[in-house]
């Protein structure tokens, strides 16, 4: 099938998993809202800067090294080494991860108290980190489906997965009314984990599947320890950036419901306010971010293979695209966001702050869908360091504005400070390619 065909079907089969995945979480958000109220979804999303840091440690620069080896290896019709590229790579994130979550779950008290700031979400980072290492195998796995260019498998997980979030989410729901028993963020953790099983239970079963189909046969893995330091030599650096990346995201998480206090806000009003930003107003934002997700998961593989060939051209052209769509969804979704934001806010999530923050993040949608196609173009070229840089100093713009802009301006000043990050990381991202446009 000519490629085109094969990137177009790709991304549409992508874009629609994601679609009606976001529409589910859409409404599910809507639910969690109403059932845990403003404060209690400003504690559950407190613990995802540590969920991040965990699979960041875990399966960060591993899922990314998988896409860009496979597509490489069967660009070159090796498929017993593609194969061998996920077995190594699957065993050893699971490896981590499974160490990973045990530190975790032994250590969630102290992370709470000293890193979160928050005695409530101790419970819920022990539930959390059994999510880990299903999250990790789920990931691999559909890193190798997307260098594969088979996306019917990662789509397919990733409706499940948000399917028994909500099931499980709603099953807690029912027991705890039923008893009598108050309603707290671990019905979402618990939602968490459900659809991590649930979806990593379902891939693993597929690719067992599709193994024993193609005869794959462990004994005959070729040059196992020069394929883990290929792997190694590509992950490592990434899994490192990635890890300082998210290590900042948590300082920025943490950081901003203490600066609201600052600012002259209680700490359930701070954490409130937080709640409403991260989990009502931003998901909203990230909607049409489907379709740019999409994008970047099958142009990263796609990418690899080009550059493994050589097709200079063929990488050039599908920058250009990615720049003309990208910048045309975002337009639309700018004005979208900013004239609907009042009735988006107040009839979805009745909530004035929401409809506030969605006026103003409506600001950043063009350069937010453009720059994370960009980062899956970066990474499918190997460029771990410019991915890095980026990453970087787009965190460090917006830890700068909630330590010197929040205390004086209150979450308007994060909000100025996401539009200015955004900016810059899309200005330099189209810098480091700058080479294809010529």
């Amino acid at each position: 099938m000519d490629n085109r065909l094969i990137f177009l079907k790709g991304t549409l089969l992508l874009t629609g998993a994601g679609f009606v995945t976001k529409i589910i979480g859409f409404i599910y958000r809507i639910f969690l809202s109403q059932t845990i109220g403003a404060e209690g979804m400003g504690v559950y999303q407190l613990i995802f800067p540590i969920h991040t840091l965990c699979f960041a440690l875990s399966v960060g620069g591993i899922q990314t090294a998988v896409s860009r080896f496979t597509a490489a290896r069967a660009s070159l019709k090796d498929e017993q080494g593609a194969r061998d590229i996920f077995v190594l790579s699957g065993a050893l994130s699971t490896a981590i991860a499974l160490i990973v979550s045990l530190a975790l779950y032994h250590n969630a008290s102290w992370f709470a108290l000293h890193i979160l700031l928050e005695e409530r979400c101790t419970s819920l980072l022990k539930l959390m980190a059994f999510s880990i290492p299903m999250g990790t195998l789920h990931s691999c796995i559909s890193g190798y489906y997307f260098a594969k260019k088979n996306m019917a498998i990662p789509a397919a997980s990733q409706l499940l997965e948000q399917c028994a979030r909500v099931v499980v989410s709603y099953g807690v729901f029912l027991i705890l009314t039923e008893q009598g028993l108050p309603v707290t963020p671990m019905l979402a953790v618990a939602g968490l984990v459900g659809g991590e099983l649930i979806s990593m239970v379902f891939s693993l079963i597929m690719i067992l599947w599709d193994y024993q189909k193609q005869g794959y046969r462990l004994r005959n893995f070729r040059s196992p320890e020069k394929t883990l330091k290929e792997i190694l030599a590509f992950s490592f650096p990434l899994t490192c950036s990635r890890l300082l990346v998210n290590v900042l995201h948590s300082i920025e998480s943490v950081l901003i419901p203490g600066h609201l206090r600052l600012y002259g806000l209680d700490s359930g009003s701070a954490l409130s306010v937080y709640g409403v930003l991260t989990g009502m107003a931003l998901p909203l934002i990230l909607f049409p971010s489907a379709i740019t997700n999409a994008v970047s998961a099958v142009l990263l593989p796609s990418v690899a293979e080009q550059q493994a060939t050589g097709n200079h051209p063929a990488i050039r052209r599908a920058i250009l695209l990615s720049v003309k769509y990208c910048l045309i969804l975002g337009f639309l979704s700018t004005a979208f966001f900013f004239f609907a934001g009042d009735f988006l806010g107040l009839v979805l999530f009745k909530n004035e702050f929401a409809a506030t923050f969605i006026k103003i993040l409506a600001f950043i949608c063009p350069c937010l869908y453009l720059s994370g196609t960009l980062g899956g173009i970066l990474n499918g070229l190997g460029a771990a360091n410019q991915s890095f840089i980026l990453n970087t100093l787009g965190l460090g713009i917006r830890i700068a504005f909630v330590f010197f802009i929040i205390p004086e301006y209150g979450i308007r000043g994060y909000l100025w400070g996401l539009i200015v990050s955004e900016l810059l990381t899309t200005g330099l991202s189209l810098y480091f390619l700058r080479e294809y446009f010529s």
